[in-house]
């Protein structure tokens, strides 16, 4: 059922944020086992009874309530959590800690901690990721395989040692001391590159998977909310999901075919995360560290500026992308500023460009970048040139969108 689906997603990292404050990190698998058990009650529950008017606040009592069953019936308090091992001996001081665990601040720093906790240094990039969509988003083996393109015993021997090294870690990330900056870069990484795979998915499944960027928006969201994360490289990578994000509606058609920007609709842009977008890139600002998300999130914030793509300021986009490459170059920034150039200084400008990355291993595999030059050999009217750059994308396609997307540029340069 969705409404099981989408609570779960929210309300599953939560509810296991707060109940690892109380039994320890060492015991992450009872947190999710009381988790397990509170959905379990909900779904043999609600279709008999209905589903109560406030869901999710019925999902956290009963798993507060379960918590309470756990450590009444354990008795062993020096399992738990070391900093609270003493309050849970006593029934009155472990029942007031229940409930202070469950309390919405309490949440919120819990669920700080638990980003900060997948993203340990002593995990790849790759487990962190892993970690983070399943721990805090809800997110089973089979859909983040599904997601990677990777295989499912892949992602469960991945998410299954990366909890070994947070049930090794010896305390909870401590919000008020030094613990977060060193890894609030990793954070934001790992943030990013979840909000990208919704954005430009990679996935057999789809072009665009919108809640992936939800989640990524909601998680940074929670990092500019608190003092210690608050700071102007959180702001800019809001800014930038906000912003792209904001185009997420006139991205698909209605067969769920990927529309490229010069012919969506811009009508359908939303107008309100486009202002939440500028918002947060003003306060980016406020500081004097230049990060890439500033960068990017400045490239879209003149896209969504334009009214038409006649009307958008290339010779800014063009700089903006120096500048990233500069910051930090990558192949697909290339390619993005070559696609740029072409805009402002004509196709022989971007193809030219185009060229200095062939050979390229790391787009090898990426459709987007013989698209690219079969897009602008087309402007120029070589349309046998072009032909031959989308069958060699086509070929490279990753799912059904994609190759909708080539194969109609293809029989509108055959047409």
């Amino acid at each position: 059922m969705e409404l099981h689906e989408d609570l779960f997603r929210h309300e599953a990292g939560r509810m296991t944020a707060a109940l690892t404050r109380l039994f320890g990190m060492q015991n992450l698998a009872l947190a999710e086992d009381v988790v397990q058990d509170a959905f379990c009650r909900a779904l043999e529950l609600w279709p008999r009874r209905g589903v109560p008017p406030n869901p999710a606040a019925w999902l956290m009592t009963t798993a507060r309530n379960r918590a309470l069953d756990v450590i009444r019936q354990q008795r062993t308090a020096s399992t738990f959590a070391p900093e609270i091992a003493r309050l849970l001996d006593s029934e009155w001081t472990a029942a007031a800690l229940v409930d202070e665990a469950f309390t919405p601040a309490l949440i919120r720093d819990e669920l700080l901690r638990m980003i900060f906790a997948c993203c340990h240094p002593d995990l790849p990039e790759s487990a962190q990721i892993a970690l983070v969509l399943n721990i805090l988003c809800g997110f089973g083996a089979p859909e983040i395989a599904a997601a990677f393109l990777e295989r499912r015993s892949a992602i469960e021997k991945r998410i299954t040692r990366g909890k070994k090294v947070l049930a090794s870690t010896s305390r909870l990330t401590d919000l008020r001391a030094g613990d977060l900056a060193p890894r609030l870069a990793a954070v934001h990484r790992t943030l990013y590159l979840l909000f990208n795979e919704g954005y430009h998915g990679s996935s057999s499944r789809g072009v665009v998977r919108a809640q992936l960027c939800e989640e990524a928006i909601r998680l940074v969201t929670l990092l500019g909310e608190h003092e210690a994360t608050a700071v102007p490289a959180t702001f800019a990578l809001g800014a930038l999901m906000l912003l792209h994000a904001a185009r997420l509606p006139a991205r698909l058609d209605a067969a769920g075919d990927l529309i490229a920007l010069w012919d969506q609709d811009r009508q359908r842009w939303d107008r309100d995360r486009i202002a939440q977008g500028r918002a947060l890139l003003d306060r980016s600002a406020s500081g004097t560290a230049l990060s890439s998300y500033h960068v990017e999130a400045a490239i879209a914030a003149v896209h969504v500026g334009a009214a038409s793509v006649a009307a958008t300021d290339w010779r800014a986009i063009v700089e903006l992308y120096d500048q990233l490459m500069v910051i930090a170059p990558s192949p697909v920034v290339a390619l993005n500023r070559a696609v740029s150039l072409a805009e402002r200084d004509g196709p022989p400008a971007g193809i030219a460009a185009l060229q200095e990355l062939d050979g390229d291993d790391r787009l090898a595999a990426y459709p987007f970048f013989p698209a690219a030059r079969g897009e602008l050999e087309s402007r120029l009217g070589r349309t046998e040139a072009a032909a031959r750059y989308f069958e060699e994308a086509l070929r490279l396609a990753r799912n059904d969108g994609e190759r909708r997307f080539l194969e109609r540029k293809l029989e509108r340069l055959r047409s």
